[in-house]
């Protein structure tokens, strides 16, 4: 089974991507990405699955549960923070537009049913990460310690630079010593145009994964709209050729008792770390915030 799935291998007549746990060949996490025309309604049943509603293009209201939410999105995933809302499992969810949107919702299969749940833009933490032309930004909206209102699911958004890396060192969440955290972990890319701001299928960018034994060890050119699967081993870097910023959705879930993020670096290249102290960061992160584009 390939653990990189092209733009258009993953879509329904519905659905731009429809990504279960099944598909993946795991248990846990899953990701869907809907378009709704201007004027235009979709109706999601949640079933054995909690999730994010994240606005990737454009602007929609949400009603589950009796509560409604209007989500204020943006142009594009290069061009602001945005909204987001949560949904719980069991859930019948109906999503409206007034001038059309895309959305993604990435899911983790759980036990419990919690309430839905609106998250405001200023609420986002932006992290500035790495340095030198490793400097990249992350955007936490769903990881635990900021948004503790869900049961298995975890999610952030990347935005690289163009010429930078990200996701790295190189890292796992996996059940090997000595790592903690198991989580199953997609990456779901959007490559922006020459304009930095519109996503094209004409950039690239690159992505490895590998394992210590060898089981896993992929090279791949990645595109706007491309899927990654994580089961297992370090993964890192992304790299974003120059001309084309990078966007990656990353959505972890897996069988803890807790959610959790943590990861173990690659022992061979954990020392790149303390190399940043001596670098300056990239003054393009920042990329985005809550109000929009920085620079």
């Amino acid at each position: 089974m390939s653990l990189h799935r092209p733009h258009g291998t993953l879509s329904t007549s519905g659905d731009v991507i429809a990504l279960t746990p099944e598909d993946a060949g795991w248990a846990y996490t899953g990701l869907r990405v809907l378009r709704i025309e201007a004027g235009g309604t979709r109706t999601v049943e949640t079933g054995e699955f909690e999730a994010f509603v994240l606005p990737l293009a454009g602007s929609l209201a949400v009603e589950a549960d009796g509560e409604r939410f209007e989500l204020q999105g943006r142009e594009s995933v290069f061009t602001r923070v945005t909204d987001f809302a949560y949904v719980p499992r069991d859930a019948s969810v109906r999503l409206s537009s007034v001038d059309g949107c895309e959305i993604a919702l990435p899911m983790a299969r759980c036990e419990n049913r919690l309430t839905p749940k609106y998250g405001p833009a200023d609420g986002v933490p932006v992290e500035v990460r790495g340095s030198g032309n490793a400097t990249r930004q992350v955007t936490n909206f769903g990881v635990p310690g900021v948004w503790d209102h869900a049961d298995k699911l975890n999610a952030c958004e990347l935005i690289t630079p163009d010429g930078n890396w990200s996701s790295y060192p190189p890292h796992k969440h996996d059940e090997s010593e000595p790592c903690e955290v198991n989580n199953e972990e997609i990456y779901y890319f959007r490559i922006a145009d020459r304009d930095g701001v519109t996503p094209s299928r004409t950039g690239f960018g690159f992505h490895r994964t590998y394992t210590d034994d060898g089981t896993i060890d992929e090279d791949v050119t990645v595109r706007d709209g491309d899927v990654f699967l994580i089961p297992r081993g370090y993964h890192g870097p992304c790299v974003a050729a120059p001309g084309y910023p990078m966007y990656y959705l990353n959505v972890l879930a897996g069988p803890g008792p807790e959610r959790s993020m943590a990861f173990c670096d690659d022992p061979a290249h954990t020392w790149v770390r303390d190399s940043w102290a001596t670098q300056e960061l990239d003054p393009r992160c920042p990329v985005t915030t809550a109000e929009g584009r920085v620079k």
